[in-house]
C-alpha cells in the first residue's frame, strides 16, 4: 500500500477515489446505475492526480525535501546494489571487532565491470531496520567500508557508495569503541582511494556518518534526497530550543541537492520520477546508474596518481570555497 505524506493529502484523496472506482469496475457495477462511465472518470481523476502531483513536487520546500527523502518506500541501498549489478558477493566483519549490519558491501559487476559496492541501509520493515539498525552505523561498519575500500584500491576497482543514513550511531558503545577515529579515517582512506569513488545520496545524508562513505571523485545526489551536517529538527532545538521551528532550520540548512550543487559541495543531481523514487522505484534506481555509468568513464582513463590529485584539489577547492 502506498504510504503518503503530509502535503500529499489532496492527491491521496483523489488516488483514494481511483481505486474506488477501479474496484467497482473489477467488481462488474453497472455504469448505468451509478450514472457515470467508469473508465472515463478513472481517466479524468487520474489526469488531475497528474497535474496535482506534478504541481506539489515542483515546489516543495526544503522541510518537504526532508519528509520525501525519509519516506519509508523509497529505494534503499540494497536495492540499487542488486538491481544495478550482477554477482555481487557481500563481504562481512572489519577484522578488528565484528560485523554491522547497518553498512553493507563487497564485490560485484557493474554492467559487466568489476566494482566494489558501499552502502549505509536501513531496511524497509520493523524486523530488516532494527537488523540494520536504520542505516546508522557504529565504529565496525565504517573500517569494514575501510577494509573495502582499501581492497578496490589494491586491486583496481572503481568503488560505488549509496548513502542513506540520518547518521552514525550515537550509542556509548559506539563511542568507546572509537566512533569518531573510525569516521575519520574512513574519510581519509576515501580521499588517498587509486581508483575512482562515485558516490550517490539516494535518501537521507546525515552529517559525519554519510560523509565517511561520501568523499568521492563524483558526488551525486537524487532530485529529493538530503545531505546535511545536522537534521532540522536537532538544529532547530539546538539554536531556538524549539523543534517546532524546523522548516526555518531546514531552509538555512541549505540541504537540498539543489542548494548544494549551487553551492559547489556536489557535481550531479539525479532527477526523480515525478512524486519521488518511492512512486517509480525501478525507474529511480536506473536513472542513478546511468549517470554513475556516465560519471566513470572519464575517472577511469585517469592514472591512480591523478584521481588521488583531482580528488584532493577537488576538496581543497571546497574548504577554499567555504572560507571566502
Amino acid at each position: 500500500m502506498r504510504q503518503f505524506l503530509d502535503f500529499e493529502k489532496s492527491v491521496a484523496e483523489l488516488e483514494t477515489k481511483i481505486d474506488e472506482l477501479r474496484q467497482m469496475g473489477s467488481q462488474g457495477t453497472d455504469p448505468g446505475t451509478s450514472g457515470i462511465n467508469i473508465d472515463d472518470e478513472i481517466a479524468r481523476l487520474s489526469e488531475k492526480a497528474d497535474k496535482q502531483l506534478r504541481t506539489t513536487y515542483a515546489k516543495l520546500t526544503p522541510l518537504q525535501k526532508v519528509q520525501v527523502a525519509r519516506h519509508a518506500q523509497r529505494p534503499k541501498a540494497m536495492d540499487y546494489i542488486h538491481q544495478l549489478t550482477t554477482e555481487y558477493t557481500p563481504l562481512a566483519g572489519d577484522r578488528a571487532f565484528g560485523e554491522d549490519q547497518a553498512m553493507v558491501g563487497g564485490l560485484a559487476r557493474f554492467r559487466g565491470e568489476p566494482v566494489v559496492v558501499i552502502g549505509t541501509e536501513r531496511g524497509f520493515d520493523t524486523e530488516t531496520r532494527l537488523r540494520h539498525n536504520f542505516g546508522m552505523a557504529r565504529p565496525e561498519g565504517y573500517r569494514k567500508a575501510q577494509r573495502l575500500v582499501e581492497m578496490a584500491g589494491r586491486f583496481g576497482l572503481p568503488v560505488l557508495t549509496f548513502i542513506d543514513t540520518a547518521g552514525a550511531w550515537p550509542g556509548i558503545d559506539a563511542e568507546a569503541r572509537g566512533q569518531a577515529e573510525a569516521i575519520a579515517r574512513s574519510i581519509d582512506v576515501c580521499l588517498q582511494a587509486p581508483v575512482p569513488v562515485v558516490a550517490t545520496v539516494i535518501g537521507e545524508g546525515g552529517s559525519g556518518g554519510a560523509i565517511a562513505i561520501g568523499a568521492g571523485d563524483r558526488i551525486l545526489m537524487l532530485e529529493h534526497s538530503i545531505y546535511s551536517v545536522i537534521s532540522p529538527e536537532a538544529a532547530a532545538s539546538i539554536l531556538w530550543r524549539d523543534p517546532k521551528l524546523a522548516p526555518a532550520a531546514a531552509e538555512a540548512l541549505k540541504l537540498t541537492a539543489q542548494d548544494l550543487q549551487g553551492l559547489g559541495l556536489i557535481d550531479r543531481v539525479v532527477a526523480e520520477p515525478i512524486g519521488g523514487a518511492q512512486r517509480a522505484p525501478e525507474e529511480a534506481v536506473a536513472a542513478v546508474g546511468n549517470a554513475i555509468a556516465e560519471e566513470l568513464v572519464p575517472l577511469r582513463a585517469l592514472t591512480a596518481a591523478a584521481i588521488v590529485q583531482k580528488r584532493r584539489d577537488k576538496f581543497l577547492a571546497m574548504t577554499r570555497g567555504a572560507l571566502n
